[in-house]
């Protein structure tokens, strides 16, 4: 007998004995129950079941616009078979979905929709646990808290302006006066900020600086407004109206835990988290923006500062990223124009105008443009270029191209009719340098470009305020320049006189005076034009100076002076003022302040004051002293007839301020004036009170003949000086 063997198959060996329980638990895969890859979509459209495929491949679009890649995309339907305005949304990995709520939360689809993602498991964990209650309480509002007048400092009878002044740990703000000491506006306060003060544009606060963020101040008494959390901030900003604060901390922000006390209160979200930079509504006290800090910065030694810049009006605000520039709209919930960045390559710097402008082409209905210059550097492919660009339409208005260029700045004049471009520009050799001045005047068709060619580098360049006349200092050989040897040129440039001919030609300017041989380095023009002061401000502690320049002096002009412009500019004086470390006009113009921080050395610190013609008035040594600010003011109520008509009233108006200055000045002068204005006031009051009885009783002034009545002369002699005199016989 023969046994033949049989080769076992799989379907006859039982294995339901066997115990794989060790293999499964080594190589099992968990099951993902927290849906960590999942989001809700919230604030889609209403449609039809028609339109479920359409809307579908959009809000897929959308969502894959921040970089994700979505598995699944579910609307579910109502009973009538209408979308319900959600969507369950799948990503391939958590890292998708993170990025997806942190970059399109809240965005708008279109005009009438705005999208809001949320984790499905932050809806497990909210909602399913029982942490949101199911009935909706209206939340409490905080009570309504009355401040003092923001602007009750510009009702002062006498017109003053306000200052504060920081010295060692005390701070104080104080009324200037002419003559006399400052006096207080509020007593002088101990540790009021931690590092340093500031004034916002318009006045209306003033903030100080804290390791736990930023305190707001106002009214007569300057007492807290508003508190800005915001820890570790070193540098603050505002927008041109004041609705908006900017700052910085080289800290990121971080959520405290979601068990501690201070989380409730915390202003930031997640979606802040490792933020740096963040715009607060003043009013309100919140946060609507926050930024990280930009790459090539993090690690800076020195920071480019602000790195938010705004419109005029406070409409827009943009920020430069690599090879591109955010413009965002307030009044679109800070979101960016057409939801992404003006793609501009090599972008290096922008500027914003401080005023609405008025095209040639426009009517006078037609709202004034927004508008911003950006310039790009030369590459192997292009030249440099300078742009001026419309927003929100992103169109170009003017375009330049450029070669041959080491750096550009923008320097609009404050009325926006012009904007002065300086290139500063190299020989190919790059052993030579040198500036051009490019104009681009706004407020003529097509916008023609004016240029000035110098020899020199030009360091400094201003406008002055409220006209068209502009100062540079120059230096001939900037990289060779023997520091002991000052050789700095003043130059003043005013807009060439037009004939009866040329009415309509368009401008040209001149450099008519140039004054040589100056260590100056620094232009201040006063907030009301003509007057301007130049300063040597940061060199050598022992060589500071300040120089007072009259642009439209009365003096017959010398035969070397310009005859094809109407300034004539006269040096009025010179104040040697060794530790100068900052200078400021008031905002009236009539004063100018230097001092002397011990930020920056231990010499002289204090300040002094002189008038637009240099004048020194006052002079204070103070130890320890850090700082010194003049408020600024909001622009004046009054319209163009009314200040013509206080122009035509000035010579009333200036006999009230002498007759002020002069109590201030003697206190004998001061009861006398003050004696007389009581007799004048007690006689006012019994004319009007005889007009009152005559009225009262019917009595009528009757006509006085010329005879009825007798004139008396009195001659009264006054002895007014007597001396004695021997006379020699």
């Amino acid at each position: 007998m023969s046994t033949e063997l049989v080769k076992p198959t799989l379907d006859s060996i039982d294995v339901s004995d066997i115990d794989f329980t060790d293999l499964e638990a080594e190589y099992a895969v968990p099951e993902d129950e927290t849906f960590s890859q999942y989001l809700i979509l919230d604030g889609a459209p209403i449609a039809p079941e028609s339109k479920v495929p359409i809307l579908t491949k959009v809000l897929t679009k959308f969502l894959s616009s921040a970089g994700g890649k979505v598995v699944d995309f579910y609307l579910p339907l109502s009973d009538d078979k209408k979308t319900q305005g959600f969507a369950f949304v799948q990503f391939s990995s958590v890292a998708e979905v993170e990025k997806a709520i942190r970059s399109l939360n809240g965005k708008k689809l279109d005009v009438k929709h705005t999208l809001y993602l949320n984790k499905l498991s932050d809806i497990e964990k909210y909602a399913l646990s029982g942490k949101i209650p199911d009935e909706f309480v209206e939340p409490k509002l905080a009570e309504f808290q009355e401040t003092d007048y923001l602007k009750s400092w510009l009702m002062d009878d006498a017109g003053r302006d306000q200052f504060y002044m920081q010295k060692g740990e005390m701070v104080g703000v104080f009324w200037n006066k002419k003559n006399d000491p400052a006096e207080p506006a509020v007593e002088p306060r101990s540790n009021w900020t931690q590092t340093y003060m500031k004034w916002s544009p318009k006045g209306s606060y003033l903030f100080s600086v804290h390791p736990q963020g930023v305190q707001a101040w106002g009214g007569a008494e300057f007492k807290g407004l508003k508190r800005f959390i915001h820890p570790g901030v070193k540098l603050l900003d505002f927008s041109p109206n004041e609705k908006y604060l900017v700052t910085l901390s080289p800290v990121a922000i971080t959520l405290p835990d979601e068990d501690h006390p201070s989380r409730a209160s915390y202003p930031f979200g997640e979606k802040s988290t490792g933020h740096q930079l963040v715009i607060w509504d003043i009013l309100s006290g919140t946060p609507v923006k926050t930024f990280p800090l930009p790459a090539h910065l993090a690690h800076a030694k020195e920071m480019t500062w602000p790195l938010i810049k705004w419109s005029y009006d406070d409409r827009y605000f943009a920020r430069l990223g690599p090879n591109a520039l955010a413009v965002y709209d307030t009044e679109d919930d800070c979101q960016l124009l057409d939801r992404k960045p003006i793609k501009i390559d090599d972008i290096v710097d922008f500027e914003f105008a401080p005023a609405g402008i008025q095209l040639a082409t426009a009517r006078k209905q037609d709202p004034l443009t927004h508008a911003l210059a950006y310039w790009t550097p030369e590459t192997s492919n292009q030249t440099a270029k300078v742009a001026l660009m419309e927003v929100p339409s992103k169109r170009v208005l003017r375009t330049i191209n450029l070669f041959q260029v080491s750096d550009v700045k923008f320097h609009w004049q404050d009325k926006a009719e012009y904007l002065a471009v300086k290139v500063d520009r190299h020989t190919k050799s790059r052993k030579t340098f040198f500036t051009n001045l490019e104009f681009f005047k706004l407020n003529e068709r097509d916008i023609p470009v004016e240029k000035i060619e110098l020899k020199d580098t030009v360091i400094n360049f201003q406008w002055e305020t409220n006209g068209d006349r502009f100062v540079t200092l120059s230096n001939a050989d900037l990289q060779n320049a023997n520091k002991s040897i000052p050789k700095n040129v003043i130059t003043f440039y005013a807009a060439e006189q037009s004939s009866a001919s040329s009415k309509n030609a368009s401008k040209k300017w001149i450099g008519f005076k140039s004054i040589e041989g100056k260590f100056l380095n620094t232009i201040k023009f006063s907030p009301k034009g003509r007057f301007v002061a130049l300063a040597t401000i940061g060199g050598s502690a022992t060589q500071g100076s300040i120089e007072f320049y009259d642009l439209d002096f009365t003096g017959e002009k010398k035969e070397s002076e310009s005859t094809l412009v109407s300034s004539h500019v006269k040096l009025t004086s010179t104040y040697t003022y060794s530790g100068i470390t900052d200078m400021e006009w008031d905002p009236s113009g009539r004063f100018l302040t230097a001092w002397s921080s011990v930020w920056r050395h231990k010499i002289e610190n204090g300040y002094k004051i002189f008038d637009l013609a240099g004048r020194l008035l006052r002079d204070e040594l103070i130890d320890e002293f850090q700082a010194f600010g003049w408020r600024p003011r909001p622009e004046s109520l009054l319209s163009a007839n009314d200040k013509k008509k206080a122009r035509k009233n000035l010579r009333e108006f200036s006999a009230r301020f002498e007759e002020a200055d002069a109590m201030e000045a003697d206190a004998v002068l001061r009861e006398l004036i003050l004696a007389r204005r009581a007799l004048l006031e007690e006689w006012t009051q019994y004319r009007a009170k005889v007009e009152q009885n005559k009225e009262l009783y019917g009595i009528q002034d009757e006509v006085v003949k010329k005879e009825d009545f007798e004139i008396i002369e009195e001659l009264k002699e006054e002895i007014v000086e007597e001396t004695e005199e021997v006379v020699e016989e």
